[in-house]
């Protein structure tokens, strides 16, 4: 048999099909699909995820940040309060993710504001102790803080 097509079209299909077989399969057996809860790791593994990503981004921001030992006291100060809130999330988000089959749409609601307004209340927090950070950097170090804060968009509204 001789297959007859543009290259890209003939590599494309059998893709396609696996990924309509597969859509088709998940969506005619809905109960076979798997559950939040069941795709989800046990919260201690979750927490410790996330006590490695924090413990990563600020070693990670320790280095961008070229913070000087006269300046570690205020570091460990910013640190303290980026540790606070990433537990708080977490535990936010474990919760939420706990309760997610049982939640009714306002539970899911409330829910959310929760997470919301923790994040809100730990910009609050963190803004005085970098503040303070901020204050004794260099002009060098305040124009570098500047661009990272610009590129990572860990705290803009436009990540999704």
């Amino acid at each position: 048999m001789r297959l007859v097509g543009p290259p890209s079209q003939l590599r494309t299909a059998p893709a396609l099909a696996i990924a309509v077989f597969l859509a088709i399969t998940a969506f005619a057996n809905p109960a076979s699909a798997a559950s939040p809860t069941q795709t989800q790791p046990p919260a201690s593994v979750m927490a410790v995820a996330a006590h490695d990503r924090i413990d990563t981004r600020i070693s990670g921001l320790h280095a961008r940040l070229q913070i000087t030992a006269t300046q570690e006291e205020l570091w460990q100060k910013v640190t303290q309060v980026m540790r606070d809130n990433a537990s708080t999330m977490d535990s936010l988000r474990q919760a939420r993710t706990s309760h997610a089959n049982s939640m009714s749409a306002v539970d899911d609601l409330k829910s959310y504001g929760q997470i919301a307004d923790a994040h809100a209340d730990g910009i609050r927090k963190l803004t005085p102790a970098f503040q303070a950070l901020y204050d004794s950097m260099s002009d060098v170090q305040k124009k570098n803080a500047d661009l990272i804060f610009q590129t990572d968009h860990h705290h803009s509204a436009k990540k999704g």
